[in-house]
């Protein structure tokens, strides 16, 4: 399954209503440990069909950045159930991301 770019337009549906749960990364363009998280990020959601993966451009997307509380970058968050289970600030190898899960 591809990822999901997530919007203030589709979060609600696409992410409080998913029947799966969903890992959220919060990420920017400017960010390096972004870009060491996001190849890890795609890897996952080809691999794990089972999860809905999407990513938040915090830069594009301020009023998700602000209501999920995000300081830094990366954040990573699951979301069941319309609910945080998860979170993690800082790179994380994929290991520690699929324990997330």
């Amino acid at each position: 399954m591809s990822v999901l770019t997530v919007t203030n337009q589709n979060f609600e549906k696409e992410i409080l209503q998913s029947e799966k749960p969903v890992l959220l990364d919060f990420w920017a363009s400017w960010c390096g440990p972004c870009r060491l998280v996001s190849p890890i990020v795609d890897e996952i959601a080809e691999e794990r069909s089972d999860v809905k993966v999407g990513k938040v451009n915090v830069d594009e997307q301020q009023e998700l950045a602000a209501a999920f509380k995000v300081m830094s970058i990366p954040t990573l968050v699951v979301i069941k159930d319309g609910k945080i289970i998860n979170q993690s600030v800082g790179a994380r190898p994929k290991e520690q991301i699929l324990a997330m899960l």
